[in-house]
C-alpha cells in the first residue's frame, strides 16, 4: 500500500478530484472539491492537503487535511475529512494509514492536534480521537466533534 499525496504527485491532480467527487460530492458540490484540490498544489500553506491509498493502480481508499470542514467550530484546526476506504478493503486497518499521515503531515506543520467531524461512534476512538463537542453544519444538521493530539 502506498499514500500518495496531491502535492507530491500533482500530476494525478485530476485522479484525485475525480475519486473525492465520486465518494462525496453531490452535482452542485463537484466544484469544491475540484477548486480545493488545484488551489492547493501552488499554495504555501500546508492546508488543504488530500491523499489516495493506492495498491498498485487500484485506489483502495483517501482522506483529506483541510482547515475547517463546514462546521462551527471555526477556532479548530486542521481537520481530517473524507476518509473512505473501499468496501472490498476494509477490515485491514487501511483507514489508519491514512489517519497517520494526516496525523503526520499536521505535526511537522506545526499543529497540535487534529480534529474530524461524525456521526460515527467507536470507530476514531480506536486511532486516539476523544469526543469534543457538538459542531453545527451551514445546512442545518450537526456532527460530533473529535480531537487527538498529535
Amino acid at each position: 500500500m502506498e499514500i500518495l499525496s496531491v502535492r507530491e504527485t500533482p500530476e494525478r491532480a485530476r485522479e484525485f478530484i475525480s475519486y473525492f467527487q465520486k465518494r462525496w460530492a453531490s452535482e452542485k458540490s463537484r466544484p469544491v472539491y475540484e477548486d480545493c484540490i488545484l488551489s492547493c498544489l501552488d499554495s504555501p500553506s500546508p492546508l488543504p492537503q488530500w491523499y489516495l491509498l493506492t495498491d498498485g493502480n487500484k485506489i483502495a481508499g483517501g482522506a483529506g487535511l483541510i482547515p475547517n470542514d463546514f462546521i462551527s467550530r471555526m477556532d479548530l484546526w486542521p481537520w481530517l475529512c473524507a476518509l473512505y476506504v473501499e468496501q472490498d478493503c476494509r477490515g485491514h486497518g487501511y483507514g489508519s494509514l491514512l489517519i497517520a499521515r494526516a496525523k503526520d503531515d499536521a505535526g511537522k506543520a506545526g499543529f497540535g492536534h487534529l480534529y474530524l467531524c461524525t456521526d460515527h461512534v467507536g470507530y476514531y476512538e480506536r486511532y486516539g480521537f476523544e469526543f469534543l463537542a457538538t459542531g453545527y453544519h451551514p445546512w442545518g444538521e450537526n456532527s460530533r466533534i473529535y480531537r487527538a493530539k498529535i
